[in-house]
C-alpha cells in the first residue's frame, strides 16, 4: 500500500472536527488541523533561525516527526493537553500500544516502512534538535491560540495556571534562537500571526460544510499529501523540503486578499491578474521584510506561482505539477466529506464534481483515481 492512500487522508482530514479549548470561551473556533498547520509553520521559522546560527537541520525528520505528533494526537482525541502530556510520560508505552493499534484500526494498509518509522518515534526520547524545534513549535501554537481567548476567560478558575504553565513551557526552549527572536515580539512573531490569520479564513466561505476548513487547515492537508506522495516516489530530501514547505505556505498571499472563490476569479475578467500582481506587491512589502534576508529568496520560491515544476541551481527541485494534484485532493475531500456527513447543496455539489474531473485528469502523479476510489468505498 502506498504511504498516500485514502485512509491516512482521512484521518489526518478528521482532525477538523477537533476543537480546541472547548471548555472555554472561543471568540473563533479552534481546531486541531490548524493548530497543526500552524505549528508546522513555526517549526520552519524555528528551523531556519538554527540554520542561520550555523547548526544543521535535518529537514525530512522535522517535516516527518512533526507528522507522527500530527497522527498521535489524532488518535489520543479529546484529551485536555495537561492529561495528555502526562499519560505520554507517565504511561509511554501503554500509550504508544494504544496508538499504534488505533492507527493500524484506521490505516488498516498503511506503507510498513512509514509505519515502522512511527513506531521508533513513538519510542523514541525525543530529544533531537529537530524534536525541539517541533516541541517549541507546539508551544508556541498554543501560546498564540491562549492569547485569542485569555480575555473572554479571565474570569474562569485556572485561567492563570494555564498562563503560567504554557510560560513555562515556551521558558524551557530559549536555548533555541528562534523562540528567543519570536518571544521579543518583533518581525519574527509578527510573521507567525500573520499565518496564524489564515485560521481564521474559511474555505468555500459561501457554502455550508461540515466540518468547516480553514484556509491554512487546507495547505497542512495539501503539504501532508505531498510529504507522502514523495515517500512513495523516493524523493530526494531537497525536493522533500521543497515540496511541503510550498505546500505549506502556498496560500499565503491569501492573509492579504482573503479566499476569493474560483468562479469569481475565473468568470470576473481580469480579476486573476489583479488578484496575482496585488498579492505580488503586498507580500514584498508586508510580508517578505518579516523574515531574515537570507531567507527570502527560497521563500519567494515557495510561495510565488507555486505549482511550477522547477530545478533551480540554488534551491533544487520542486514538483509543482503534483502540489496542484494534492491541492485539487484537498479541495475534494473538503466538497466530498461534507456531502457524505449529509450537509450540501448546489454549489458543493457542482464543486465536487468539478474538482473531481480536474484531479482525474491532473492527478495521474499521485495515483488519483485510487485515492478517489479508496474514499467512495469508506463508511464516511
Amino acid at each position: 500500500m502506498p504511504a498516500l492512500n485514502a485512509d491516512i487522508l482521512y484521518l489526518l482530514f478528521n482532525s477538523a472536527n477537533m476543537h480546541r479549548w472547548n471548555d472555554h470561551m472561543r471568540p473563533v473556533d479552534l481546531t486541531e488541523l490548524d493548530k497543526q498547520a500552524h505549528k508546522a509553520a513555526i517549526a520552519w521559522v524555528l528551523g531556519r533561525f538554527e540554520e542561520s546560527a550555523g547548526n544543521a537541520v535535518d529537514w525530512r525528520t522535522v517535516i516527518e516527526h512533526t507528522l507522527f505528533s500530527f497522527i498521535q494526537r489524532s488518535v489520543l482525541t479529546d484529551l485536555k493537553p495537561q492529561v495528555f502530556h502526562r499519560i505520554a510520560s507517565e504511561r509511554k508505552g501503554p500509550v504508544n500500544e494504544f496508538v499504534m493499534s488505533e492507527f493500524d484500526r484506521l490505516v488498516p494498509d498503511s506503507d510498513p516502512a512509514f509505519r515502522e518509522r512511527l513506531v521508533e518515534y513513538l519510542d523514541s526520547d525525543r530529544d533531537s534538535l529537530e524534536d525541539r524545534v517541533i516541541r517549541a513549535a507546539h508551544y508556541l501554537a498554543t501560546r498564540w491560540e491562549f492569547r485569542l481567548i485569555y480575555d473572554s476567560n479571565r474570569s474562569l478558575y485556572g485561567i492563570e495556571q494555564t498562563r503560567e504553565e504554557i510560560d513555562e513551557q515556551i521558558g524551557q526552549h530559549t536555548d533555541l534562537v528562534g523562540v528567543r527572536r519570536i518571544m521579543d515580539h518583533g518581525d519574527s512573531y509578527h510573521f507567525i500571526d500573520l499565518i496564524g490569520q489564515l485560521r481564521f479564513q474559511q474555505r468555500w466561505a459561501r457554502t455550508p460544510r461540515i466540518p468547516k476548513t480553514t484556509v491554512l487547515g487546507h495547505s497542512l492537508m495539501v503539504a501532508d499529501s505531498m510529504y507522502l506522495h514523495d515517500l512513495d516516489v523516493g524523493a530526494s530530501d531537497t525536493r522533500v523540503y521543497n515540496d511541503f514547505y510550498t505546500g505549506l505556505f502556498h496560500d499565503l498571499p491569501e492573509v492579504l486578499t482573503k479566499d476569493v472563490i474560483t468562479p469569481i476569479k475565473t468568470n470576473v475578467s481580469g480579476l486573476a491578474a489583479i488578484l496575482e500582481e496585488y498579492e505580488h506587491d503586498m507580500m514584498e512589502s508586508t510580508i517578505i521584510p518579516l523574515m531574515d534576508e537570507d531567507w527570502q529568496d527560497g521563500f519567494r520560491m515557495m510561495v510565488y506561482d507555486p505549482f511550477t515544476d522547477i530545478d533551480d541551481p540554488v534551491f533544487g527541485e520542486r514538483d509543482g505539477t503534483d502540489l496542484k494534484a494534492c491541492d485539487l485532493l484537498a479541495a475534494y475531500m473538503e466538497a466530498f466529506i461534507s456531502r457524505r456527513y449529509g450537509i450540501t447543496s448546489n454549489t458543493l455539489l457542482e464543486g465536487e464534481r468539478s474538482i473531481r474531473d480536474r484531479l482525474v485528469e491532473k492527478g495521474s502523479g499521485i495515483g488519483a483515481r485510487m485515492l478517489i476510489e479508496g474514499l467512495d468505498r469508506m463508511r464516511i
